[in-house]
């Protein structure tokens, strides 16, 4: 019989909809029951692509001795942690405190109060690795509580003021001051020495992960100081990605993380916000150095992306699963006796050597996870064969997919397909980003125009956290600069105000994670921290950049400023756990730069393609048709800049505009200070 969870709309959830185990949903009636019969919590946090997380489901949720000994002592909540980031970042601190890596499935034991007395990650069925069998950690805890009580509710105070620290870490002990463009360069630097210098990354060994924010980073060091040491190692990163098998060779798109130090072997799992970064990333090389293998790489992901992970409605699936018939990656591998019966010898021969499938293979149980080794001498006969294993592939048992809709990760998706449609002039995929774009704005907005986070079955729900407004904010102000829509910019800065709004402690000078009228966590969360997605204030304090240089209204600015200054100790002492926030710090140092090229669409051509293909991270742009109206969002920029000629390119910082001018080689130098000296070109 199916529990609480088959009323879900989280596809997660529901794989557990059929546990014997009596689960709740995060929420009022779980809490309120905890409570009224003052039985313990068991938290169990995870999301739908989470290898460990279906492990411990099929060993211990499934079981049905385990499941009566939670149902008698317990009060089970499962929580999809995409659908709820807060409140797994808050219990994620559980075990940080203890001294131990957090991460996912995560364990918590709380008292009816919401307060945790234990926890852990993936338990076994069984004692093993030095880790205690999930059964005895449930009946440990049931004990205690009965025996115990006391000791556990003293455990579970001094859990809560650890808590309180931790989630303010950072924010309480801030030491405020002004960045300087030589921080830019200096956190640059910290994170170059960090490059494994051989196969690209952060760190010699794996487990290695995409880290875009942190290559960004170094691409905008890179164009501060014209140091080598900075570009060489983040292109290197990009190269080595690609060509590894981190990167679908197949199908396009990147799978979550590599296991080992050289991009081999990957956790097969694809996150739509990865890709979403990447894709911006990508784009950004191109711009900083042109190699065919970006736009490939870039071509392929988009084609992934709308192939795999876009709704009929246009807007974009959360993940796809590592696991196909029980198995993680088997819809990714190959054997050779496979690729000998899909293709002809010649076009077998050249496979294996291109992607360099040996005998006994390169994976588990002698196969091969595909990654470029050798060149493409044999073009045309390795295209065929690609397409040749792509169908047959396509004939396999397929990794499920998580297809809810959350509003930041479209937001991110919007951001990274703006920035690639103009930068490889591809106009069809900004009007991808635009039916996302659209998707959010009328299925995932509520009565105040504010967001809801999460889609499914035609139901939006959970209040939209600071990430959604962050990364939804500065996806939109991204497709402005794609499609010079003015409903674009306009919904940015009504979703910015109602953030600041729900989202900003003026007390604390921070961005609290969750609206400050949720009332279901244990402590306040601030916004602080990159993971593996930005932090929501990283991504609104860009977005209050981008929107201070375009509607020339000074507060976006000062929001921004008064943040960055708050920051400023963790910027230069922590910027690997900062990078999407020193991006932003970058383009207000800049003087929020803006661009506005007024004239005919025909003389406009040459000056938008030139900042769309050049590396100018910092430049916000306008383009105004002659004789087309001023927008009200962008009216206090634009109604003083008339046309002078066929075309006139005004460029503004900190509020102060240069005289216009007229010439394409003119405009070139205008911007060329906001760029970056050339890159050498690939050999």
């Amino acid at each position: 019989m199916a529990n609480r969870l088959a009323a879900e709309t989280s596809p997660y959830l529901r794989q557990h909809a059929d546990n014997p185990v009596d689960w709740y949903p995060w929420g009022d009636e779980a809490l309120a029951l905890a409570k009224q019969t003052q039985r313990p919590i068991l938290l169990s946090v995870g999301y739908s692509a989470c290898h460990w997380c279906h492990v411990m489901a099929h060993e211990s949720f499934e079981d049905p001795q385990v499941a009566a000994l939670m149902n008698a002592h317990f009060v089970n909540i499962k929580v999809d942690r995409e659908e709820r980031p807060d409140v797994d970042h808050l219990y994620q601190g559980v075990v940080q405190l203890m001294g131990r890596g957090g991460g996912w499935p995560l364990t918590v034991f709380l008292t009816p109060d919401k307060q945790p007395v234990y926890g852990g990650t993936y338990f076994p069925p069984t004692p093993q690795h030095g880790l205690p069998a999930f059964s005895a950690v449930v009946a440990g805890i049931a004990e205690a509580w009965e025996k115990e009580r006391e000791e556990l509710l003293r455990q579970g105070e001094a859990f809560e003021k650890g808590l309180t620290q931790y989630a303010a870490s950072g924010v309480d002990d801030a030491q405020p001051g002004a960045l300087t463009p030589a921080e830019v360069v200096q956190a640059a630097q910290f994170l170059a020495k960090r490059v494994d210098p051989r196969f690209g990354g952060f760190g010699a060994r794996g487990p290695k992960f995409p880290n875009p924010m942190l290559l960004a980073l170094m691409l905008r060091g890179a164009r501060r100081s014209g140091d080598e040491g900075l570009l060489t190692p983040a292109l290197l990163t990009l190269e080595r990605m690609a060509l590894g098998g981190v990167f679908d060779q197949l199908g396009g798109g990147f799978h979550r993380y590599s296991v080992d130090e050289r991009w081999l072997v990957p956790h097969f799992e694809k996150m739509l916000y990865d890709n979403a970064q990447l894709l911006h990333l990508y784009a950004e090389a191109m711009q900083v150095a042109p190699r065919p293998l970006w736009k490939k790489t870039v071509e392929e992901t988009v084609a992934w992306l709308g192939r795999e992970l876009t709704s009929p409605e246009g807007a974009f699936f959360a993940a796809q699963d590592a696991d196909s018939e029980g198995e993680e990656g088997r819809f990714f591998v190959w054997r050779e006796e496979e690729l000998d019966a899909a293709l002809t010898p010649d076009e077998a021969a050249a496979v294996k050597a291109h992607f360099g499938v040996k005998p006994g293979g390169n994976f588990e149980h002698g196969a091969s996870v595909l990654e470029v080794v050798g060149g493409d001498e044999v073009r045309e006969v390795l295209a065929r064969a690609k397409q040749k294993l792509f169908d047959v592939r396509a004939q396999r048992v397929a990794p499920g997919t998580d297809d809810k809709v959350l509003a930041g990760w479209n937001g991110l998706a919007i951001r990274g397909l703006s920035l690639a449609a103009r930068v490889f002039q591809r106009p069809e995929w900004s009007a991808r980003a635009r039916r996302a774009a659209d998707f959010v704005l009328e299925r995932m907005r509520k009565p105040d125009g504010g967001l809801w986070r999460s889609f499914h079955s035609g139901v939006a729900r959970i209040d939209g956290q600071l990430e959604d407004y962050g990364d939804v904010c500065a996806g939109l102000v991204a497709l402005y600069q794609a499609t010079f829509e003015p409903r674009y910019l306009e919904a940015a800065e009504h979703l910015a105000d109602l953030a600041v709004a729900t989202f900003w402690s003026a007390e604390k000078r921070a961005w609290l994670a969750a609206p400050r009228h949720q009332h279901d966590l244990l402590v306040p969360t601030y916004s602080l921290h990159d993971n593996a997605t930005p932090a929501g204030a990283s991504t609104m304090t860009e977005a209050l950049v981008a929107l201070g240089a375009l509607t020339g209204r000074a507060r976006h600015l000062e929001q921004a400023r008064v943040y960055l200054e708050q920051l400023h100790h963790e910027l230069t002492s922590q910027p690997m756990s900062l990078g999407h926030l020193w991006l932003a710090a970058d383009a207000l140092l800049d003087g929020a730069p803006e661009v506005t090229l007024v004239g005919s669409r025909e003389a406009l051509e040459p000056f938008v393609r030139h900042v769309d293909e050049t590396y100018l991270p910092t430049l916000a742009v306008h383009v105004l048709e002659q004789g087309a109206p001023v927008p009200a969002v962008a009216r206090e920029v634009l109604s003083g800049r008339p046309p002078r000629g066929e075309v006139a390119a005004y460029l503004c910082r900190s509020f102060a505009c240069q005289a216009p001018v007229s010439s394409l080689e003119a405009f070139r130098a205008l911007v060329r200070p906001l760029g970056a000296p050339p890159a050498p070109r690939q050999a």
